[in-house]
């Protein structure tokens, strides 16, 4: 050996003995939920499919300079343990728009316990409240998930950086016999309600040899749940490689059937239903939303205006794939009456599956959806971002109050409606028997009991939720009781008492809080003639400069 390579030699071994004495930063992994349909504190492990964005960002992290910890709400319910969350050097949060509360109550448990924790925040509601966010959080990400690489690097040092981001499947502790994973991100059709639409994010795609090692190293499951956003996509020999892959992973045993998320547009083409059968596909999820044409041309859902929804529906079961999908039952623009026939006129259709759920109009913030309502006045006062759950009235009903409260109250738990229910769940199975497998007509029955019992159903114990005394919902936003988890489970420090404060959408007149309003008014085609409905108050700058975080 020359000297310089002996030189070199030692070099490499006394930096590998600095960094095996150096501590491994501790990085704690949140995905942030307030329970949709109690709004009780509770975990949902029953609750498909499992939010999968933490799995993903742990991956940005190297192993051997890093400890990285998940924690999912959806499954596991509020993470209120002083231990865990007094633990991490780094607090990474995420989770849908109405998380937003959550991602703040977290932060203040955290950095109660540890004053200088690092707080990481991204998804839905920092993009789009990117201003206002960067007051509670040190990094406010607005990007994907690869954005976190930049933030790990100005935090702790490129050493902890991993050097591929390879989502971290041994971290998901609520993965059983289904397995979910993504192969693209968003989506190529601009529906005026939807996030991806408000975010203006292209159609992105995975390679497929990115794909192949993600199922490798998710191992074995029993049904393989594809989480895209809309799996179809605007690629069709993208869309043609991948069942090629499917269809050799599931001849070779990896997994016993998948299932995905297509876009309407999928159905368009029997080969598609022939070549995703063959594959191993038994289940596939579109956004049916309503069957009424000209409320989808209004959300501008194109695509789910070339077919009758009924014909779509059945060609897909008589394919041998159990069809899934969910409704918008918008008491917005459609009367009380208009919408019970709609679904009388489903639940009287053996020959199709009922919806898994009924979802009422959410304005999210960014969205064209969220910019007409504001510029009709239509938002409702003291609206608060936790309510923008689908199941939550935040804006002017079409019907009286009275009418639409009792009505949701009745869909809540399908009241007047569970015996036609039944009559159309034998009807279904009797239609079905020899098209559909054992497993694939419980799949499809399934859709009768969410509706009906979806609390229940998705509880961690079933007879615990039975016997379980929830409160009363009122079902709209401005009276709704605040979920428990607004009372701190452990004392914070005083100056994060706001941080168990609502955050105000809107404020007594029903108009935009001045806190959000820049950030909001921005993504709003006509800014200048929203901006009538802000309000201000003279405090607002005082107590925003409160809220900033240290250091």
């Amino acid at each position: 050996m020359t000297r310089n390579s002996m030189t070199t030699a030692i070099a490499s071994l006394r930096g590998s003995s600095a960094r095996s004495t150096q501590r491994r930063k501790r990085v704690l992994i949140v995905n942030c939920y307030f329970d949709d349909d109690s709004r009780q504190p509770q975990p949902r492990p029953r609750k498909l499919p499992k939010p999968m964005g933490i799995v993903y960002l742990a991956g940005a992290f190297a192993r051997q300079s890093c400890e990285v910890r998940v924690y999912c709400e959806v499954y596991s319910g509020p993470l209120e343990d002083p231990g865990l969350l007094g633990w991490p050097d780094m607090l990474v949060l995420t989770g849908l728009t109405t998380a937003f509360d959550r991602m703040l109550h977290l932060t203040a448990y955290a950095r109660t316990l540890n004053e200088k924790v690092i707080v990481v925040a991204g998804g839905p509601s920092i993009r789009a409240l990117p201003r206002y966010s960067k007051l509670f959080f040190n990094y406010a990400c607005c990007g994907d998930v690869e954005e976190l690489h930049q933030v790990i690097a100005a935090a702790f040092g490129q050493s902890y950086v991993a050097e591929e981001m390879f989502p971290r499947f041994d971290l998901a502790y609520w993965i059983g016999r289904v397995g979910e994973i993504e192969s693209s991100r968003n989506c190529n059709f601009r529906c005026s309600f939807c996030t991806l639409t408000g975010e203006g994010r292209s159609y992105q795609k995975y390679s497929l040899e990115a794909i192949r090692r993600h199922i490798l190293a998710m191992g074995w499951h029993q049904f393989l749940f594809f989480i895209d956003n809309n799996f179809y996509g605007s690629d069709r020999n993208f869309f043609l490689e991948r069942i090629e892959l499917l269809r050799e992973f599931w001849q070779a045993g990896h997994f016993d059937h998948w299932g995905a998320l297509v876009t309407n547009d999928f159905f368009l083409r029997d080969e598609n239903l022939k070549l995703a059968r063959e594959s191993g596909c038994t289940t596939l999820f579109s956004g049916v939303e309503s069957f009424d044409i000209a409320w989808l041309r209004k959300m501008n859902k194109l695509q789910n205006t070339h077919s009758p929804q009924v014909d779509m529906i059945r060609k897909c079961l008589d394919a041998g794939i159990v069809f899934l999908y969910g409704m918008i039952i918008d008491v917005t623009t459609r009367s009380v009456a208009d919408l019970r026939n709609e679904l009388e006129f489903i639940i009287g259709k053996s020959e199709i599956t009922l919806p898994l759920y009924l979802s009422l109009p959410v304005p999210y913030p960014g969205t064209p959806f969220f910019g007409e309502c504001l510029a009709h006045d239509l938002f409702l006062p003291r609206i608060a971002l936790r309510d923008l759950d689908s199941t939550t009235l935040v804006l002017q009903p079409f019907d009286s109050f009275g009418q639409v409260c009792q009505f949701l109250d009745d869909i809540h738990s399908m009241r007047g409606f569970r015996r036609r229910i039944g009559r159309q769940s034998l009807g279904f199975a009797k239609q079905y028997r020899h098209v559909l497998t054992p497993e694939q007509m419980i799949i499809a029955l399934s859709s009768s009991a969410l509706l009906s019992f979806s609390s229940t159903v998705t509880a961690h114990s079933v007879w615990s939720a039975l016997l379980r005394s929830l409160p009363r919902r009122t079902y709209i936003g401005t009276t709704e009781a605040l979920d428990a988890t607004y009372t701190p489970a452990f004392p914070v420090a005083s100056r994060f008492a706001d941080y168990f404060k609502p955050t105000m959408l809107t404020d007594e007149n029903g108009r935009l809080t001045e806190e959000l309003a820049e950030d909001l008014l921005e993504s709003c085609a006509d800014a200048d003639a929203a901006s009538s409905l802000v309000s201000v108050t003279v405090d607002t700058a005082v107590k925003l400069t409160a809220n900033q975080p240290a250091g």
